[in-house]
């Protein structure tokens, strides 16, 4: 047979882990691919590129997907476990099939498939009927783009504090702040920099000076209000009237609020902007799959 679609390695992915151990990703290629009787071929089969297997491929989709609805963990670089949530779902005798209209009952899932798509997926099946081929790619683009920013924000957490305001100074350098990372910034980091974290030129020549301050805390965390009037009160001893607070976390509203308010210009940027930022401006990330559609050229045909 040739190799399912992902969405038919979901069921049979969840019911592996259901024995409540921890499972190696590479073991769960060979054993999904006899649970569905793959043969040589079909597990040799590759994409268009010829890059990866179709197998590898898709079983990692089915993998992302349980983990974003929370009915897998990962314990660490891919070796999973099952959740309670999971092991309900597995022991379940009514769910013999796992898709992404039944994903969407988990918040944690719609969360992660609404920032690609804001249009319901309660039509699943009619969807390939209501969007162009041109749609369908740039969905599936802004999926795959949210998948490496959760992948960024994880890796960016595990780098130490000075690794973390060295890819901040690398990030506003590369949106074309300062010119050179040798010109154009310093990581301060260090003991009594009275709540500065690093300094960057606004301009190539250094007209103006705009000081960062970052914070590398767990993205479930909530960067509030004094923790701004803080960054602020640094600002106003160094006569400055720019700044930039950067997080891997979130900002409370208040925080919001009191940086709107204030005669300094402060821009804050959470973990969510701060990986779209890394992925738009090439920082962290390379190339993968390349993709160049083609239109005609009517000029070509002018006689």
């Amino acid at each position: 047979m040739t190799v399912p679609g992902y969405k038919e390695f979901m069921y049979p992915f969840l019911q592996i882990l259901k024995d409540g151990k921890e499972h190696r990703l590479q073991d769960l290629y060979s054993d999904l691919a006899e649970y569905f009787d793959l043969t040589d071929r079909d597990i040799a089969e590759t994409l268009p590129s010829g890059k990866q297997t179709l197998l590898t491929n898709r079983v990692g989709w089915a993998r992302t997907y349980l983990s974003k609805a929370g009915l897998i963990k990962v314990i660490r670089r891919a070796v999973f476990r099952i959740t309670d949530e999971g092991l309900n779902v597995a022991n379940d005798p009514s769910v013999t099939r796992i898709d992404k209209k039944f994903l969407t009952r988990y918040p944690s899932f719609k969360e992660f498939i609404n920032k690609a798509d804001q249009e319901s997926i309660e039509n699943e099946k009619s969807k390939n009927e209501k969007h162009t081929p041109l749609e369908l790619i740039d969905e599936n683009y802004n999926i795959l783009k949210n998948e490496l920013q959760d992948v960024l924000l994880n890796k960016t957490l595990e780098c130490s504090p000075a690794f973390f305001e060295r890819l901040i100074v690398q990030l506003l350098v590369s949106m074309g702040y300062g010119g050179s990372v040798k010109d154009a910034g310093e990581a301060i980091g260090k003991s009594g920099d009275e709540g500065i974290d690093g300094i960057i030129k606004e301009d190539v020549l250094g007209l103006e000076m705009i000081y960062l301050q970052a914070k590398r805390w767990k993205k479930d965390s909530t960067v509030g209000r004094p923790e701004i009037q803080t960054f602020v009160g640094s600002l106003v001893g160094k006569q400055a009237s720019k700044g930039i607070f950067i997080t891997t976390a979130k900002f409370s509203n208040n925080a919001y609020d009191y940086a709107k308010s204030i005669d300094k210009r402060v821009i804050l940027i959470d973990g969510q902007q701060l990986t779209d930022l890394m992925f738009k401006y090439g920082v962290g990330v390379t190339n993968g799959e390349i993709f160049v559609t083609k239109r005609l050229d009517s000029d070509f045909f002018e006689e």
